[in-house]
């Protein structure tokens, strides 16, 4: 596979990666680790919070959302690192066996006002379950090497 430059990406372009199913150890040994509240830990307390049941941290919700980009294409691209999140929305609960992906979409792509070397790209990032529910929404800004950099201003 080729590898992803700045100039690859282009407003409108969307994508997918995925899946990966997660179990409910996965959701308590991130829970254990990383947010130890009651809802991500045990089944009969969760069932008493406003989730209903046990289900993941919005955290590792977001953790298993790098997890698909990385393997998706951060790992055979020129990414230099992120930028910052305008936002991140959970929107739906997720549970344990759900098989979740990532819908991609380029929002907006710009050169960097202060490398030469890079740009930026602003995604929108989708999380979705099997049964097509978004469970989480991310706007995140990633930096890219470019393929050649910006000629030096005369």
């Amino acid at each position: 596979m080729s590898v992803l430059f700045w100039e690859d990406f282009a407003a409108g372009q969307a994508a997918e990666y995925g899946p990966l199913t997660i179990s409910a150890d996965d959701i308590t040994t991130f829970a254990r680790e990383f947010d130890p509240q009651p809802m991500h830990l045990d089944e009969a307390a969760a069932r008493e919070s406003m989730l209903g049941g046990l289900a993941a941290s919005g955290w590792h919700t977001c953790a298993i959302m790098m997890r698909l980009i990385t393997d998706g294409f951060l790992l055979r691209s020129t990414f230099m690192g992120g930028a910052g999140c305008d936002e991140i929305r959970w929107l739906a609960p997720v549970r344990p066996g759900d098989a979740l992906r990532v819908r991609s979409r380029v929002l907006e792509v710009r050169e960097s006002r202060t490398r030469a070397d890079a740009g930026f790209v602003k995604f929108l990032f989708e999380v979705m379950n099997a049964d097509e529910v978004c469970v989480m929404t991310a706007i995140v800004h990633l930096l890219f090497g470019r393929r050649e950099p910006m000629p030096a201003s005369a």
